[in-house]
């Protein structure tokens, strides 16, 4: 049952998606999204642990000398979750995941050089991972500028040094991969001005715009809303 307490959205009758995966760059607000969709569906979430990466402050600290082992990392602690949900048999449709496994060499293009990518790609096809299709992909897209102010805000210590280059650079990736995916139907978002954190109103909008999604690609503006 909802437990959002503002929510007036009425869910009865309505077909729920039953995997959710949220993706878009640092600041986004996709770990914000995903436990909101949780607690409002009542799903369970697979969700990133950047924290439990031990190369994370310093590859903020030296990029160049702490890229491949940050990337590694991330690489297998993404395929770990989705092997130990395969292996529990519990990956049945009731979760919301801040990530898609596909994204791994996206971050990857834009940290690593030539070699160290090349390192990286060999692992990335020699690991089995059978990760399932999700019922919808919500991508959260928001300017270098909104992203900026957004991880300033959370404060996060080791995410100081994260400059507006780095943004752009994850921006053009992200865009280019979602401008081919077709692999489940995907949500467009607008998140440049929607508070995902404290915003009700905008929360209802996209809540009640993806429960009518069954297929395609769609675009959720917010500003068109309301």
């Amino acid at each position: 049952m909802p437990t959002e307490s503002a929510l007036t959205l009425d869910l009865k009758g309505r077909a729920l998606p039953g995997y959710i995966a949220i993706e878009g760059p640092i600041g986004v607000g996709k770990t914000t999204l995903a436990q909101r969709l949780a607690r409002l569906f009542n799903y369970d979430t697979l969700l990133e642990d950047a924290h439990e990466n031990p190369f994370l402050e310093r590859f903020y600290q030296n990029k160049a000398d702490a890229a491949l082992a940050t990337q590694l990392f991330f690489l297998f602690q993404r395929a770990q979750k989705i092997q130990d949900l395969r292996q529990n048999d519990i990956f049945e449709p009731v979760r919301v995941s801040d990530f898609l496994i596909e994204k791994d060499p996206l971050f990857a293009r834009v940290n690593l050089d030539s070699d160290e990518y090349a390192l990286y790609d060999k692992v990335y096809k020699q690991l089995t991972i059978d990760a399932p299709a999700p019922d919808l992909v919500i991508y959260l897209q928001a300017s270098p500028d909104r992203l900026l102010e957004r991880i300033e805000q959370r404060g996060a210590a080791n995410e100081h040094r994260i400059d507006r280059h780095y943004l752009e650079q994850l921006n053009e990736v992200y865009s280019d991969f979602f401008h081919y995916y077709d692999a489940a139907p995907l949500l467009i978002v607008n998140a440049n001005e929607i508070d995902l954190a404290k915003g009700d109103t905008d929360f209802v909008q996209l809540v009640d715009y993806l429960l009518d999604i069954r297929s395609g690609r769609h675009y959720f503006n917010p500003t068109f809303f309301g």
